[in-house]
């Protein structure tokens, strides 16, 4: 088969070269990086479906005549893309496939793969570096050193930054797929109690963790609330000044899912009165004004940008995954994470 393989500046090339490897003895790769300096101006109803893209379709157009299979990550797959008659796969190196206009694929019955769990590892362990930051009260302490005062003078010098462990206290996750599982056993094994809100997941009964049927008695009880619920419209803004006010007194809160989960608004406020005792998000809506993001105003507050999946054994994993899919379709075996499996009848 010939493959085209589009990288971009999340993951070049070259991480796709490496993770494709064991297909180049049997199969033609042609490996191209996206020219991110173009832009797509969207004008059809397919380049206005996707989003979080980079490059230009045309890009891909180029090349792809005679190749069967695709494979990108951030590239914008529309209809003019699978529109050639050559290709037969998309594969798609993220967990959801957003860049892709998968009704599109559908009707032309293009199965479209993705890379579901690819970076769980890494966002669970950011989740737990994040409570760890907060219970220990560490962004109130790397204040304190930046604002220039002196470390390493006394013995007792901690005696203003006393925190909490993590042991004991009770861990609410609100979503319990591939990323809430792991932050569930990496909290265990801090001696946390586990808790779970997912409507969405049918009870094993395992008794490994406790499962809650309302996300408000959850949010009473937690110590610690950790969101790890999808997107989706019914979704927004979950997390307003209702269930912020349901949370315990003195609580925290993470965020390493999506910020359109969270009313950052509803949260500042939350902050501001000592409702919750600190914050941290990996994921926030854009801040269009000059200076850092209002939500740091406050000492108790741990931001990152968007860097819960950015391993580069996340990028490798996700390649690797890819090339296993591609091997499935080359010998005919089911493929594993199609996302519109039900249209193409595979």
């Amino acid at each position: 088969m010939r493959i085209l393989v589009v990288g971009d500046s999340y993951v070049p090339v070259e991480v796709f070269r490496r993770g494709l490897q064991p297909l180049a003895e049997e199969h033609e790769l042609d490996l191209v990086q996206l020219d991110e300096s173009q832009v797509l101006t969207p004008s059809t109803d397919s380049e206005r479906r996707i989003r979080e893209y980079a490059g230009t379709p045309a890009q891909l157009v180029e090349h792809l005549d005679g190749h069967e299979v695709l494979v990108v990550h951030g590239a914008p797959v529309t209809d003019q893309v699978l529109g050639v008659e050559s290709l037969r796969l998309v594969c798609c190196a993220r967990g959801g496939p957003v860049n892709v206009d998968v009704d599109a694929a559908s009707r032309r019955h293009i199965p479209v793969v993705t890379t579901p769990g690819k970076n769980a590892d890494a966002v669970a362990d950011q989740t737990l570096a994040f409570m760890v930051m907060l219970a220990r009260g560490f962004p109130k302490a790397q204040r304190y050193l930046a604002e220039g005062h002196t470390a390493g003078e006394t013995a007792f010098e901690g005696a203003e930054f006393f925190g909490h462990d993590l042991g004991g206290m009770t861990l609410g996750l609100v979503g319990f797929g591939n990323v809430g599982q792991r932050v569930a056993q990496r909290a265990s094994a801090f001696g946390m109690h586990v808790s779970v809100y997912d409507p969405y997941r049918a009870s094993n009964g395992d008794g490994a963790v406790d499962e809650v049927n309302e996300l408000d008695d959850l949010l009473h009880i937690a110590d610690v609330v950790s969101l790890h619920a999808r997107a989706t419209p019914e979704n927004e803004n979950l997390f307003d000044a209702h269930r912020f006010a349901a949370m315990k007194d003195g609580s925290y809160f993470v965020n390493t899912a999506r910020e359109s989960l969270v009313d950052e608004s509803a949260l500042d406020a939350a902050l501001a009165t000592g409702k919750l005792a600190g914050a941290a998000l990996d994921v926030v809506r854009p801040h269009h004004g000059s200076g850092p993001h209002p939500l740091l105003r406050h000492e108790n507050v741990v931001l990152t940008p968007h860097i819960g999946g950015a391993t580069h054994e996340t990028l490798l994993r996700g390649a690797m995954m890819v090339a296993s899919e591609i091997e499935r379709f080359d010998t005919g075996e089911p493929l594993v994470n199609v996302i519109n499996r039900e249209a193409v009848g595979t």
